[in-house]
């Protein structure tokens, strides 16, 4: 297993002089679930915690439901666009992506409590609503593409310096490396040192395809009280899937050792990831909102960390050709179990209801990223990880704001913002959130429509010989598009 911590490092940042092993990357990957929401609730930027009587209760904050006087069913498809821009070296590559997706669908169940004959009915505890949803919490699609000539440096010298420190013992990546001519043992007997074979000026081209994503199967109870308290409760079983491909192919010359002398030689080296993620676990979530006065609402939530269970398959292959003869491929993968525990989350929120016109809302949420923690097992030890999250990442604060008019009879217009600072103590990049949407709703049958556009910023380290590592600097953005139709009955 010790390769998977050492080899071909494209982490979320780029850190000059610190290594992010896989594991400790993953958690924090998949740490990054946000709650299933309706259109109407993406519309306004997620900023739900506060806002009650939405199918996104289910998931946001289970107090919701005590808002609810009727049965109701929604279901929510998306599309995600993704592009990437990747600078690497000065030159620039774009590469898209687009999925259309599930996004959410699920029902609420409203039960009136009985009270006594001759009772006020909208005293003590007016009903218990039940909630069932199915959400996709989390996104991994992505595509990043990136090509240039490299007249610095070489992947070869990254193999070499490992050869250097670690040896060439048999299945490493830099035996394979030593044994398929890319470096070469150069010096005397008693003092030599392992250099790359290939001379400077190679034409480098990355890419990186990932896919899959989280979701939560939730339920949630929420009652009312007194028409002025709302508490809820939600336990949500979460699934998880994760594959990702990242290649660094380098062609150039090379020098290799020959009978009769050193020949030059054309190359083509290709190395190459691949890593496969699936898991269960689950979570649980306690809300409460409170009716200050009819146009204020207060509201808050706290979040368990979801205990995940994942299998995890990560291979790497070196294929090495060159012209005029010489064929090399070499291979292994490193399968394993381990325990993941995300982050607890904690979130405060508060609307702002201005009649029949409409409402402002807004929420924070704390997330306390260096509470993540992974298993150790019989072939993994979770020091070198714990110590990266420890020492790299931190707790944030995200803010999320929104607001729904009436425009007419049966039509909202809604806009929303939110900001999720980077979990990197130190060169992590904001990701931001514009929202926009529509809904119209007429007697029972309602239709909403949203548009999100995501944007953020990173770097690409793709192999890491420290000063001189060439970095990809990406910017991304998703414009997604989502759609929701339901009934009340």
């Amino acid at each position: 297993m010790k390769l998977k911590y050492t080899l071909f490092l494209i982490a979320f940042v780029a850190v000059s002089n610190s290594t992010f092993a896989q594991f400790a990357r993953d958690a924090i990957r998949f740490s990054g679930f946000q709650n299933g929401t309706t259109s109407r609730l993406k519309g306004i930027g997620n900023a739900g915690t506060a806002v009650g009587g939405d199918l996104s209760s289910i998931s946001s904050n289970p107090a919701g439901l005590g808002y609810f006087t009727q049965s109701e069913f929604s279901l929510t498809g998306e599309f995600d666009n993704h592009t990437s821009d990747a600078t690497y070296l000065g030159k620039q590559q774009t590469a898209t992506k687009g999925t259309p997706n599930l996004s959410q669908f699920g029902a609420v169940f409203y039960t009136r409590l009985n009270t006594p004959r001759g009772q006020n009915k909208t005293e003590g505890f007016v009903s218990l609503n039940y909630g069932v949803a199915y959400s996709r919490t989390n996104n991994f699609d992505e595509r990043v593409n990136t090509n240039a000539l490299n007249n610095t440096n070489t992947i070869n010298n990254y193999y070499a310096n490992l050869a250097n420190k670690e040896g060439v013992d048999n299945g490493t990546l830099q035996d394979w490396a030593f044994q398929q001519q890319l470096i070469s043992r150069y010096g005397t007997s008693t003092n030599n040192s392992f250099a790359p074979n290939s001379y400077p000026g190679v034409n480098q081209t990355g890419y990186i395809n990932r896919s899959g994503g989280q979701t939560a199967l939730d339920f949630s109870a929420g009652t009312n009280y007194n028409n002025k308290l709302y508490l809820g409760l939600n336990v949500s079983i979460a699934s998880l899937r994760f594959k990702s491909q990242k290649t660094f192919n380098e062609t150039g010359k090379a020098t290799l050792p020959a009978t009769g002398g050193a020949v030059d030689r054309s190359f083509n080296s290709l190395y190459s990831q691949m890593q496969e993620t699936k898991g269960e676990g689950f979570s649980a979530k306690l809300g409460v909102i409170y009716k200050v006065m009819e146009y204020l609402r207060l509201g808050a939530t706290i979040t368990s960390p979801a205990f995940l269970t994942l299998d995890d398959t990560f291979g790497e292959t070196l294929n090495t050709s060159y012209n005029g003869g010489g064929i090399f491929e070499d291979g292994t993968e490193y399968p394993t179990t381990y325990n993941l525990r995300t982050p607890y989350k904690a979130s405060g929120g508060m609307s702002v209801f201005i009649g029949q016109f409409g409402f402002i809302t807004g929420d924070v949420e704390y997330v306390g990223y260096k509470s993540t923690n992974i298993s150790s097992n019989e072939y993994y030890n979770n020091g070198f990880d714990l110590d990266i999250i420890k020492k790299n990442y931190c707790s944030v604060v995200n803010l999320r704001g929104g607001a729904e008019a009436k425009i007419a009879k049966f039509v909202s217009l809604r806009a929303g913002y939110s900001l999720q600072p980077s979990p990197l103590q130190v060169g992590g990049f904001d990701t931001k959130t514009l929202t926009g949407g529509l809904g119209v709703r007429v007697g029972g049958l309602y239709a909403d429509a949203a548009y999100m556009r995501v944007t953020g910023s990173r770097n690409e380290l793709f192999y890491d010989i420290r000063e001189n590592s060439p970095v990809a600097n990406i910017n991304q953005r998703n414009n997604n598009f989502f759609l929701t139709v339901g009934f009340r009955y």
